[in-house]
C-alpha cells in the first residue's frame, strides 16, 4: 500500500524596502527606549528650569529701583533666548544615542541586513531625530513663555508674540536644535561608540566656542573664524540681535553672523557630517 503526499505550494510576495517601512521600524525602535522619553523629559526640563531662572534674575533687578531690565539686558526675549542652553546637549546625545545603541546591541546588524543598501536606515532615523527635535525644541520655548510671562510684568513684560524676533526665537529654537540632533546623529554613525561620540560632539559644540574665547586675545585669525563655530554660527537664528553685533554686546569682540546666514553657516557642518556619516556607513562592516 502507498500513500502520496502532495505538498501545497504557498506564493509569497516579498516586497522591496522603500523607505516608508524603515521608517516605521525606526520609529518603533525610537519609541521603544527608555532613553527617548527620559531624553524629552530632560530637554523639555533644562528649557523651563533657564528661563524661570532668568525671569526670577529680571524680577529682581526690577524690584531694584538703582537698576532697570533694559539696561542690564534682563527682559522677556533675553529670558526666552537662554531656555536652549542645556536643552542642545541632550538633544545632542539623543541623536548620538539613537545610532550608538544599536551598535552596542548589536541590533544594527539586522537593521542593516533587512535594508541592505542601507542609506534608508540613515535617513530615516535623520528624519526622525530632525522631527522629534524640533517639535521638542518648539514645545519648550512655547512652556517657557507661559510659564514666565507672569514673572515678567514687573521687568518689562514678557516678549511680544508679534516681534519678527520672538516668532524666529520660537521657530529658530526648533529648527536649531533639530540640526543640533541631526549632527550628534552623523558624528554616534562615524564614532560608533556612545561615550565616545558624546565626547566629540559636547567638545565640537560646547567646549571649543569657550576656548576660542579664551584663546582670541591677540589672536586675530581666531578672531576671525569664531563666529563661523558651529554653535556661533547655528544659535544665532536664537539669540536676539541684528547681524554684525558684537558678541556679547561687547565692544572689541568679533561681530557675529546674519541669524540665517549662520544659521546656513551650520547647516553645512550638519550636511557634510551626515555624507560622511552614510560614506563610511556604506564602506565599513557593522
Amino acid at each position: 500500500m502507498s500513500a502520496t503526499t502532495s505538498a501545497a505550494t504557498r506564493t509569497v510576495t516579498v516586497r522591496p524596502v522603500g523607505l516608508g517601512r524603515v521608517l516605521r521600524s525606526e520609529w518603533i525602535k525610537l519609541w521603544s527606549l527608555r532613553s527617548t522619553y527620559w531624553t524629552i523629559a530632560l530637554t523639555l526640563l533644562a528649557m523651563l528650569m533657564l528661563s524661570l531662572l532668568m525671569a526670577v534674575a529680571a524680577r529682581a533687578v526690577a524690584s531694584d529701583e538703582s537698576f532697570a531690565p533694559a539696561e542690564v539686558g534682563l527682559d522677556g526675549l533675553t529670558v526666552l533666548g537662554t531656555a536652549y542652553g542645556m536643552a542642545q546637549l541632550v538633544i545632542a546625545v539623543l541623536g548620538v544615542l539613537v545610532v550608538t545603541g544599536e551598535y552596542s546591541t548589536g541590533m544594527i546588524r539586522s537593521s542593516l541586513t533587512a535594508v541592505p543598501t542601507r542609506l534608508p536606515v540613515l535617513a530615516a532615523k535623520a528624519v526622525l531625530v530632525a522631527v522629534v527635535s524640533f517639535v521638542v525644541g518648539v514645545v519648550g520655548i512655547a512652556l517657557a513663555y507661559v510659564l514666565t510671562m507672569p514673572m515678567l510684568a514687573d521687568a518689562g513684560g514678557a516678549a511680544e508674540l508679534s516681534d519678527p524676533d520672538t516668532l524666529r526665537m520660537f521657530w529658530g529654537t526648533g529648527l536649531y536644535l533639530a540640526a543640533v540632533g541631526l549632527f550628534g546623529l552623523a558624528i554616534g554613525t562615524l564614532v560608533r561608540h556612545s561615550a565616545g561620540a558624546i565626547a566629540v560632539v559636547v567638545g565640537i559644540l560646547l567646549i571649543l566656542p569657550t576656548v576660542l574665547q579664551v584663546a582670541m586675545n591677540g589672536l586675530d585669525w581666531l578672531r576671525d573664524i569664531y563666529p563661523y563655530l558651529p554653535t556661533t554660527a547655528g544659535d544665532r537664528i536664537i539669540t536676539a540681535g541684528g547681524p554684525g553685533e558684537a558678541m556679547s554686546g561687547m565692544p572689541g569682540m568679533p561681530e557675529l553672523l546674519d541669524p540665517w546666514v549662520g544659521y546656513g553657516v551650520f547647516m553645512v557642518y550638519v550636511v557634510v557630517a551626515l555624507l560622511a556619516a552614510a560614506l563610511l556607513l556604506r564602506r565599513r562592516d557593522a
